[in-house]
């Protein structure tokens, strides 16, 4: 029996035997979390702040009060930046799972395109968040941090058919996919 080649574009990339099960990309949307209030409200005082502090400057002439535009830039970065990073990281990337690993893909403007694959096995610690969209973490990531190392969930996030996925996955830890 003969082994079907690689779909395009995946030669070279997957092992003898693996097949590619499902393909998708996460939800792009903005989400607000109740875990962003905080942050987003000291933003908020942040470049309010700056914002008076800049219509202050600009009373006594001169173009002092520009000096306020980097702080109210930060300000805005803090209110926004936990809300609308992920959700553009969402639009740059791109999942695949076979029935040997999964592939995270990004191609991020700057920092160029990333294949990251994680293998699934029996012993894969599975943890699926329910919801529409949903979210499957299958991994973790290990990064050093100043007070040590931080572990970061590698997941398939925001995916609109959850329930297959994670159905496949757990098909891939039994062997029958």
């Amino acid at each position: 029996m003969t082994t079907p080649p690689p779909p395009p574009g995946w030669e070279g990339i997957l092992d003898t035997g693996e097949e590619i099960l499902w393909q998708g990309r996460p939800d792009g949307r903005v989400a607000f979390a109740a875990r962003h209030l905080l942050t987003s409200a000291f933003g908020l005082f942040f470049a309010g702040f700056a914002l008076f502090w800049m219509v202050m400057a600009s009373r006594a002439g001169g173009g002092f009060w520009m000096f306020g535009l980097l702080h109210f830039a930060v300000g805005l970065g803090i209110l926004a930046g936990p809300v609308v990073w992920p959700a553009w990281v969402r639009r740059h990337t791109w999942y695949t799972l076979t029935n040997r690993r999964a592939f995270i893909a990004t191609d991020m403007p700057l920092m160029g395109r990333r294949l990251k694959s994680y293998p699934i096995t029996p012993e894969t610690a599975l943890h699926y968040d329910h919801g529409d969209p949903g979210s499957i973490h299958f991994a973790a990531e290990y990064r050093q941090a100043k007070s040590g190392t931080r572990s970061t969930p590698v997941r398939f996030d925001r995916i609109p058919d959850g329930d297959t996925v994670y159905r496949l996955f757990r098909d891939i830890q039994r062997g029958r996919a």
